[in-house]
């Protein structure tokens, strides 16, 4: 078992995880605080929904390739290398959207769910449904992000899913140290090393992208003459070819192979290929400036502004609540 497989996907969880705990533990404390325990319930069924509905996208995904392939074997080669390309571009766009945007809110993370929580409870009726549904959307906004990573790696067997399931045990462990027995961890440091790693990890993914589309592409132009000069590149400037990759930047196999220790660990993490081309090595190199830029940008202290913004919000509430 290539158990390497399991990291990024143990790390993804992991941060995922860590977020919608927060958001549970600080819904279960005001529920607490407001006397309303009763609601408990909803909370609960909310976390259980959202990962059970997480799962049937990740096996519809699943569903879908198969089914495809066996639909049309003659194109299994295209298809299922496409589909990981199509899959990897999504889980890209997702993570790297959650990690900024996310890291963003993540200020106003407490009053925004605390108002949320303070204008369910004030309509008593259907409080139970609206905990419920911010619980649930918390859960399957992390989830799917998740699936999605996993989709782009489907090839990769059983080993990414038992990744999945421990981190998620993991953030469920920290969850409950910081909610249940008040144990002190310095939040905001482990979001940011993990934000640093997902950073590296979702660079990674750019180049695992571009590398099923090359397979895709190569396999529609080994199909028949006529598609044949896609592959601008396909076996006219290198032994070991791309197909639309362009020339190989480098060639490490002898000196640091990706399926052995320790480049096979670079590879699950941070996208290391013994074989990497121009064209990869570019995607890389500009997300890293791009995605990661922003990122590093949205560590920067909250400006006078924003405080007082998180200030209001939070008198707001407190007003709400009297």
């Amino acid at each position: 078992m290539n158990f390497s497989t399991a990291l990024p996907t143990f790390v993804i969880t992991l941060r995922e995880g860590v977020e919608a705990a927060l958001v549970v533990g600080i819904v279960l404390a005001l529920l607490k605080k407001a006397k309303q325990s009763r609601l408990n319930s909803w909370v609960y069924a909310g976390v259980g929904v959202g990962i059970i509905v997480s799962a049937f996208i990740g096996v519809l995904f699943g569903w879908v390739t198969q089914a495809l392939g066996k639909a049309y074997p003659q194109y299994t080669g295209v298809i299922e290398p496409a589909l990981e390309g199509i899959f990897s571009v999504l889980a890209i766009i997702m993570l790297s959207w959650m990690l900024i945007w996310m890291t963003k809110q993540a200020r106003f993370m407490k009053a925004s769910v605390e108002g949320s929580v303070t204008n369910t409870l004030a309509q008593n009726a259907n409080a139970g449904w609206g905990i419920f549904s911010l619980i649930f959307v918390a859960v399957l906004r992390e989830g799917f992000e998740t699936v999605l990573f996993i989709a782009g790696s489907f090839q990769q067997g059983l080993m990414p899913t038992i990744g999945a399931l421990s981190g998620l045990v993991v953030a469920v462990a920290i969850g409950v140290l910081l909610f249940k027995w008040g144990i002190k961890i310095n939040i905001r440091l482990f979001f940011q090393a993990m934000g640093v790693l997902l950073v590296l990890i979702v660079a990674g993914l750019v180049v695992t992208a571009l590398q099923r589309f090359d397979e895709a592409v190569a396999s529609v132009a080994l199909s028949s003459r006529a598609s044949e000069d896609l592959c601008f590149y396909y076996e006219r400037f290198t032994r070991i070819h791309s197909c639309i990759l362009g020339p190989m930047v480098w060639n490490t196999s002898k000196i640091l192979p990706d399926e052995q220790f320790p480049g096979i660990i670079f590879k699950a993490l941070f996208g290391y290929r013994e074989n990497l081309y121009i064209v990869q090595a570019v995607g890389y190199v500009v997300f890293l400036f791009t995605v990661g830029g922003l990122y590093f940008r949205s560590l920067i202290p909250a400006s006078p502004k924003d405080r007082k913004n998180i200030s209001v919000a939070r008198k707001t509430i407190g007003s709400a609540k009297d």
